[in-house]
């Protein structure tokens, strides 16, 4: 049964931590601009608790634990970049993390490891069934409560894409087709649903014995393609004989015998040309959201991650939105989606949109016309041009050779919109794309470096948000848990940039507060010296009239 953690704070007299400190470490515990009581009012109290509601069932029963808990708890991690066990450890004896997460008193427990686990698993079920994630809709509403709170406009904002490899081992073509068999294989075995024909289970355990990985290291790459035609034919007697369509391994196989094989003009199984398997086919069983893809020459089989954020002058920086999709995805494809999650974000309109080359396309061009947004790139993809195409007079196209300087006559095809031009050996065509681009490369050049330049600092932030993973490998299988690991990441980033701002926003007030009091202080002792002085002075004046009045006596 779901029910709302109290944002008020119940304190005890013997447990509450406040009472268990002094001196200075009360007041470090207790300054205002703590990175514990900042973490905790920003962050932890914003969780909207509502969004998880669903998770939980809706008749009587146990109540849930602290959701509020639970997600700071996951914010905190990476945070830090620690396992699960150390998770556990500083939450419970760390004073200043227990704070961060909302807890005052010792005795308060911690939710148990299976609790945590049990949530982040719900998550991911929820989404395969609702096309929604919950930690990406409590992102949204943390960080637009910040927005509000610290008025960032988000007129200006600006974007860039991160590889991120899955927590998969490269797998050859064999090995894919091997280990997903295998694991079909195993659930047939586990639900006692063999097939009935004999021979083919001895050639299933005979050829499932040995590890894929093993099978390719022994045969020359000949031989691996002869095993892999072999395993192609097993796969479509295996798939003709059991069927287990609720199953994810079946239909992983299901999805891999489709990609990896086809039927020739023949009507024979035969393995597909390497050529011909596209780049969003699985790249292993264990992950099979995960895409392949070459760019630059840096090989990934991931994911493609793409951050907006605010970059308005002299304003509070915060990421909008985080989109994450498997690695084949276009960073063009990620504008649209980017700027609109901000819009819904920020206080502003948006104005200014800063992006390199990889975001240009027409479509791109087209919406940011239609949003009255300028979009400022930093460059195009392709190299240069050899010819400089200007539109002229009367629908004309003025071509001129950027090498020789000389321009060239043109002439537009009949019924078309081509202009051709005559080169030695050959005729040179231009239509209109061709003819956009050039203007647009020249937009582009025109830019001032104060404008190009503003989409830079946006490296810093895809610096930090993979910070724990320098070798651009994540911990995580699959496109739920990414899209968890990445909003809490930001979460953590925005905070970062929110504690820097508010201690910023506070110090000259704490230096204030701090001359005030080393002012009341030089007054205090200065009047403590005066009143010793004439406590000094009263007491001697009182000896020596004690001594003249009752001199008889002391001789």
């Amino acid at each position: 049964m779901f029910r709302k953690t109290a944002k008020e704070h119940q304190s005890t007299l013997f447990f509450d931590t406040d009472n268990l400190l002094s001196g200075k470490l009360k007041d470090f515990y207790l300054q205002q601009d703590g990175w514990h009581n900042i973490f905790r009012n920003q962050v932890t109290m914003r969780i909207d608790e509502n969004i998880f509601r669903e998770l939980y069932a809706k008749t009587m029963g146990a109540p849930n634990a602290p959701v509020r808990t639970l997600v700071a708890m996951m914010v905190i991690k990476e945070a830090h970049g620690w396992s699960d066990a150390e998770l556990f450890e500083q939450c419970r004896f760390n004073l200043l993390i227990r704070s961060a997460l909302g807890i005052f008193n010792m005795d308060t427990a911690l939710p148990t490891e299976s609790t945590y686990y049990l949530l982040r698993q719900h998550v991911v079920d929820y989404e395969k069934i609702n096309n929604k994630n919950l930690i990406e809709e409590a992102f949204a509403s943390i960080t637009k409560g910040q927005a509000a709170e610290f008025e960032v406009s988000g007129k200006s904002i600006r974007m860039d894409s991160k590889l991120l490899g899955s927590n998969i081992a490269w797998f050859t073509r064999y090995e894919v087709v091997h280990e997903t068999l295998r694991l079909y294989y195993k659930e047939l075995k586990k639900t006692g649903a063999l097939p009935i024909d004999k021979n083919l289970v001895e050639q299933l355990n005979t050829i499932l014995k040995e590890e894929g990985g093993k099978v390719v290291f022994r045969h020359t790459r000949d031989e691996i393609k002869c095993k892999l035609q072999e395993l192609g034919i097993l796969i479509d007697k295996l798939l003709t004989a059991t069927s287990l369509p609720g199953s994810q391994s079946y239909q992983t196989l299901c999805r891999v015998f489709t990609q990896q094989y086809c039927i020739d003009e023949n009507k024979l199984l035969i393995t597909r040309d390497k050529e011909e398997i596209a780049s969003d086919s699985i790249q292993s069983p264990h992950d099979i959201d995960s895409h392949y893809r070459n760019k630059d020459g840096n090989q990934v089989k991931g994911y493609s991650i793409n951050l907006t954020e605010s970059c308005d002058k002299e304003e509070l920086h915060l990421i909008s939105h985080v989109d994450v999709r498997p690695v084949s995805a276009a960073d063009n494809n990620f504008l649209e989606e980017g700027v609109k999650q901000s819009q819904e974000i920020f206080t502003g309109d948006i104005e200014n949109l800063h992006a390199d080359g990889a975001y240009q396309s027409p479509e791109n061009q087209s919406y940011c016309k239609e949003e009255e947004i300028n979009f400022y790139l930093t460059g195009m993809h392709g190299a240069q041009g050899r010819y400089d195409l200007l539109p002229g007079e009367d629908g004309g196209l003025v071509v001129t050779d950027t090498v020789t300087g000389e321009i060239i006559a043109t002439k537009k095809l009949k019924g078309q919109q081509k202009w051709g031009i005559r080169i030695p050996g050959c005729n040179r065509y231009f239509t209109h794309k061709e003819i956009e681009a050039c203007a647009l490369r020249k937009q582009i050049e025109d830019f001032p470096a104060t404008v190009k330049n503003v989409r830079n600092n946006v490296e810093a932030t895809i610096f930090q948000f993979g910070y724990h993973y320098p070798n651009d490998k994540s911990r995580y299988r699959g496109l739920s848990k990414h899209k968890m690991w990445a909003n809490i990441r930001c979460l953590w980033v925005n905070f970062a940039r929110i504690l820097k701002y508010v201690q910023k926003s506070l110090l000259p007030a704490a230096q204030e507060c701090k001359t005030s009091n080393s002012f009341a202080k030089s007054t205090d002792k200065s009047l403590l010296s005066e009143l010793i002085f004439v406590f000094n002075s009263f007491t001697a004046l009182f000896c020596r009239n004690y001594f003249f009045l009752h001199r008889k006596n002391f001789f």
